[in-house]
């Protein structure tokens, strides 16, 4: 809509700026859409090396349990390992008499007398014979391989240690199905009815209150409480940033097995790290204690409270188990931070020096900058990080080893330079080549005809034009200095994302790889994304209109 003379009105403004904004969302919804199938992926790819490619006998390389067990005892570790790692489904013939009681097809002493193997099967008790048999013919109707493990006794006849006879049903778990199961469950909702229906738990339901019995009932502290739940507190605020907090809904990445062991990934990536911080503590029973509890993330754990007495002091129901205070950040939090510092210093630097160069093309600042550069490129990253970690801690006595239970920020400087180096110098080398192909465009010729002077021609056009590629990649540079912090971080000990997924895969933990990946394919695909965005709020040509693109 237009107004007389032919001008545009403010509506018309209004509407370009809704149309705009909605081929936004289409287009950001889209590369979600398209970014979520990347990284699907990318973990399966990850999924193919892990579990077919990869030997899987080298998980038990550094676990000490499996050096301490033989015989039988070895072999039924190893296939409960397995499991455990996704590769198998495995069924002891324990576990089908315990789902037999379950199911109330047998009861408790039936259960016993049927457990006794032979040392042989020619040994079995009758009633024992009968359910193997029945075992056997249930699970290889399904698929498994049902395997028979005689007693191993020595020469006097007595039953080696680990050596007592063992019968159990495995088969392996097809890849697909893995990763089916992964995306499926990866998204968990509580329910009231997450405590199993027999456990007497008192009324199941959500509370809200306004006082939260964690700040002892008396500051204004808004809250959702559940019983039944698997997390005590599903809503709740307090002072730590984003404030508000909720377990409602969770994240679930699988669960580490060497890493961080008993721990889920998603945890193990997020919780703070260092030193305790103590606080009073008003617990449920009233008590106050000087400690590093976060009653927050109270889980449910059943007969926890009444089996330790320590739990019985201070909790009135099983949601006792509890994560700590700790005062530094969490494994994602170290990657974040130092990605982000080593991007402002790369670009506080690089875009400058790139843009001297340019303006004083083979002179002795684009001389000395391109010799930087070819460093750079060159000398293998692992080489000039040692490099500048030695002159670091021997010329100018900064912290070499990352240490969290220090409050020096000297700790940061020399693994930030590391990961600037070569930020910087790609910045150089794309500020440059943008300047100079700018230089030599028609329209800067135009405006030298024109009267400008240098200086407006590369403030008012040159650097404009340079700008847009460049602010483009910002995210995507701040992933950049992520992915390389993983050899950084192992050099510096930093404990981020990088040197977690370092320590994974040594430890051949395969929760913990697949889930840091899928981290890594995520941050890549919002950082795709969120590029685009800039570039369109910095050059307004660019539309998000099919026609256009």
């Amino acid at each position: 809509m237009q107004g007389g003379g032919g001008f545009p009105t403010p509506l018309h403004y209004y509407h370009k700026r809704r149309s705009e904004a909605q081929n936004m969302g289409k287009y950001v919804l889209k590369r979600l859409l398209y970014g979520a199938v990347s990284a699907v992926i990318v973990v399966l790819i990850v999924m193919v090396l892990i579990y077919s490619m990869l030997d899987r006998n080298k998980i038990f390389s550094g676990d000490p349990a499996y050096n301490h067990t033989a015989s039988n005892g070895r072999t039924t570790y190893e296939y409960a390992r397995w499991e455990a790692y996704g590769y198998v489904d495995y069924i002891t013939y324990a576990d089908y008499l315990r789902d037999q009681v379950k199911a109330g097809a047998m009861d408790a002493e039936t259960q016993k007398a049927a457990a006794a193997l032979g040392r042989t099967p020619e040994k079995d008790p009758e009633l024992t014979a009968e359910y193997t048999a029945r075992f056997r013919e249930e699970y290889e109707s399904q698929g498994y391989e049902v395997v028979r493990l005689d007693a191993d006794v020595n020469k006097k006849g007595r039953v080696k240690d680990g050596g007592n006879p063992a019968m159990f049903a495995v088969k392996d778990v097809p890849l697909l199905q893995r990763a089916a199961t992964y995306f499926t469950k990866m998204f968990q909702i509580d329910s009231i009815h997450y405590v199993p229906e027999e456990t007497d738990i008192g009324e199941r339901g959500l509370t809200f209150t306004l006082y939260d019995p964690v700040y002892g009932g008396e500051k204004f502290s808004p809250a959702i409480i559940g019983n039944g739940t698997k997390y005590k507190y599903q809503l709740y605020f307090d002072d730590q940033f984003p404030f508000i907090h909720q377990n409602m809904l969770t994240i679930n990445l699988g669960e580490s097995f060497t890493v961080n062991q008993g721990v889920d990934v998603f945890t193990t990536m997020t919780d703070t790290q260092g030193a305790y911080v103590l606080s009073s503590i008003t617990y449920p029973t009233g008590v106050v204690m000087d400690r590093a509890d976060d009653l927050h993330t109270a889980t449910y754990v059943e007969g926890s409270k009444d089996s330790i007495a320590s739990n019985a002091e201070r909790f009135t129901d099983d949601y006792t188990n509890v994560r700590t205070t700790k005062g530094g950040l969490s494994r994602l939090g170290y990657s974040f931070v130092m990605g982000i510092l080593s991007t402002i210093m790369a670009y506080v630097l690089g875009l400058p020096i790139g843009l001297m160069m340019a303006r004083h093309k083979e002179g002795l600042l684009d001389k000395i900058g391109t010799v930087y550069i070819m460093f750079i490129i060159a000398v293998p990253s692992l080489a000039y990080i040692f490099l500048f970690k030695a002159i670091g801690t021997s010329l100018f006595g900064l912290p070499g080893v990352f240490d969290m239970e220090s409050s020096s920020k000297l700790m940061y400087v020399l693994p930030v330079i590391s990961l600037t180096l070569p930020s910087v110098a790609n910045l150089m080398k794309w500020m440059r080549r943008y300047m100079i192909d700018q230089m030599n465009s028609d329209y800067v010729k135009f405006a030298r005809s024109g009267g400008l002077t240098e200086s407006e021609i590369f403030t008012k056009h040159i650097w404009k034009n340079a700008a847009i590629p460049i602010t483009h990649g910002i995210p995507g540079s701040i992933i950049f200095a992520m992915t390389g912090a993983i050899i950084t971080e192992r050099v510096y000990v930093v404990p981020g994302a990088g040197n977690l997924l370092t320590t994974a895969i040594n430890r051949y933990d395969n929760a913990v790889i697949v889930g840091v990946t899928l981290f890594y394919a995520v941050l890549s695909v919002v950082s795709i994304i969120l590029g685009d965005v800039l570039m369109a709020t910095v050059d307004p040509r660019i539309s998000f209109t099919n026609k256009a693109r």
